[in-house]
């Protein structure tokens, strides 16, 4: 019986794989269907090592990746965006073969003409390499769900591969500091009492315009990428602006701004309060924030490589019966040249990091369970959070920031120090402030 379920589930599965490239190769459904079983039977006969049909398999899934992955760009900032995956080879691009532009000449009258060598030259450049951890899928899942896992595990590492190339596309178009060639501007509104982060501005935005207008940048495909607290900002500033982010949303576009296709996107790159771009995939420390970024689109270009499926089946598997799968993908974005792009920082006031102030050393706790109340005052009226570092005392902030120490027991002869003691450290969040405060409890005396 079981064997006759396997085949079924195979005849079934090379019925919708040949339907399948029979459309796609634009002949009858019916017929791709029959050519794929009888495939798969020559195979059987044959007696390949995994049979033909976990090839076509995982020609299917790649197949069904790219065309997810691509999908992915449309109507987002890289939509539009020269594509020059044709030129790649072996995974690498040259720059020569992305080209340069060369110089215009207006109403010429001297012949012969000067040869121009582009700056570019002949640099390779291997294109980045998007890899996805293998994710487990046991056959008692496959056995007790109604739905397609294995399509909805190949959507979940598509989805996670588009979000790393976008994330390292945006690192990749945003100047490391600020040049002549590559402006990096800091926003100059008024500081957040908590962060000290400056608000973008109208004048900020302005000052964008002119550093692109500065560089020769044409006035049309100028992109701006905002990064969310930007957004906000400017929703503050411009009603039309706030009316085009609720209507036109789809896939981070919004609208148009001082002649810029705006566009939100959540994953832009962090930048020192020296104004100095951080790496990629960096954690904010006090002072820094994410930037916004502009570009022309004509002066940038991507490209996709190779696509990899990896796959082990579950009959590989004695140990767990399950089956492993991810994926690996080449892909990139890079400016062709680092003239015509601009970055919008978040300036920092250093004065406007908050304090926290209140007792720091409770001492004295009775060796029964209990607890006690401290009220802890912030600098900008901001609330706090608290997270001991012990088991034995938690801890829980109420309105007015009133923090509440609870400890357990502490019975005579028990293993550690006489008082023990925890540490709480206390934090107005999204800001670098806070305070430590040590609480102390004795232990039960012999009875």
């Amino acid at each position: 019986m079981k064997k006759f379920i396997t085949i079924l589930c195979a005849i079934l599965f090379n019925c919708v794989a040949g339907a399948f490239l029979g459309t796609a190769a634009d002949i009858s459904p019916v017929i791709g269907a029959i050519g794929m079983n009888a495939v798969g039977a020559a195979a059987g006969i044959i007696g390949l090592p995994d049979g033909l049909r976990a090839g076509v398999l995982k020609e299917l899934w790649t197949g069904e990746m790219i065309k997810h992955l691509r999908a992915g760009l449309i109507g987002t900032w890289l939509d539009g965006v020269p594509d020059m995956s044709s030129v790649v080879a072996n995974d690498v691009i040259h720059l020569v073969d992305v080209g340069a532009d060369p110089d215009v000449l207006v109403n010429n009258t001297t012949y012969p003409l000067d040869v121009q060598s582009l700056p570019d030259g002949d640099k390779a450049i291997s294109l980045d390499k998007f890899e996805t951890k293998p994710t487990a899928i046991t056959d008692d899942e496959l056995y007790a769900i109604s739905y397609d896992k294995m399509a909805r595990v190949r959507e979940s590492h598509a989805n996670a591969i588009k979000e790393k190339q976008f994330a390292k596309a945006a690192h990749a178009l945003c100047a490391n500091s600020d040049t002549a060639l590559t402006p990096v501007i800091a926003t100059t509104g008024e500081a957040d009492a908590a962060t000290g982060r400056r608000k973008f501005t109208k004048a900020d935005l302005l000052a964008a315009k002119a550093a692109m207008d500065k560089l020769g940048v044409p006035a049309d495909s100028r992109r701006l990428v905002l990064c969310p607290e930007h957004v906000i900002d400017i929703m503050g500033w411009s009603e039309q602006f706030e009316k085009q982010y609720s209507l036109d949303n789809a896939n981070g576009k919004i609208g148009r701004l001082f002649g810029f296709d705006v566009y939100e996107f959540s994953n832009n790159p962090y930048y020192t309060a020296a104004g100095v771009k951080k790496a990629l995939g960096s954690t904010a420390s006090a002072g820094e924030f994410q930037c916004s970024f502009a570009f022309y689109v004509p002066r940038v270009f991507k490209a996709t490589g190779s696509m990899k499926m990896y796959y082990s089946a579950s009959e590989n598997s004695p140990e767990y019966h399950r089956s492993l799968v991810n994926f690996l993908q080449r892909f990139i974005v890079l400016p062709k040249k680092e003239d015509a792009g601009v970055v919008i920082r978040s300036g920092y006031l250093s004065g406007a990091v908050p304090t926290i102030s209140g007792d720091t050393l409770i001492d004295g706790l009775s060796a029964e369970a209990g607890s006690v109340k401290r009220t802890f005052a912030t600098s900008n009226g901001a609330a706090i959070s608290a997270a001991s570092n012990a088991d034995w005392l938690t801890v829980a902030v109420a309105a007015g920031n009133k923090v509440t120490f609870t400890r357990t027991a502490y019975a005579y002869a028990a293993e550690g120090a006489n008082p023990r003691e925890a540490t709480v450290t206390l934090t107005i969040p999204n800001t670098s402030a806070s305070l430590s405060v040590v609480v102390k409890q004795a232990m039960a005396a012999q009875g």
